[in-house]
């Protein structure tokens, strides 16, 4: 069934190709279908072409997570809070927020000890 979809997106990103939901559509079904590099290739296009697509940084910066790219996540998140913050989406950028104190530490207590 995936397949299908994968196929019906295809399909429908030859007819707009500049279509930002449908790359990140595409993005979103490869990786469903484990096909991290394909996947990945479409979310650094989308930042790359379409770097006000606020959604796309979340995602980007996960797959980076996974696949053990640390730094190129902290900067994913980094430039997605501040996409985010211009484009005044603050549930966007609570999101963005969240991972990327969790990915540097930021907010840890454990620094607090006497």
């Amino acid at each position: 069934m995936s397949t299908d979809r994968l196929a019906k997106l295809l399909e429908f990103l030859k007819n707009e190709p500049n279509d930002e939901f449908l790359q990140y559509a595409l993005a979103t079904e490869y990786l469903r279908l484990n096909e991290a590099d394909k996947a990945l290739q479409y979310y650094e296009g989308l930042v790359n072409n379409h770097p006000k697509y606020v959604g796309t940084y979340y995602h980007l910066g996960k797959l980076y997570e996974a696949l053990n790219r640390k730094d190129d996540a902290v900067k994913t998140y980094e430039n997605g809070m501040k996409i985010a913050r211009e484009a005044r989406d603050n549930h966007a950028f609570a999101e963005l927020q969240g991972v990327y104190n969790q990915l540097t530490g930021f907010g840890d207590d454990d620094d607090d000890d006497y």
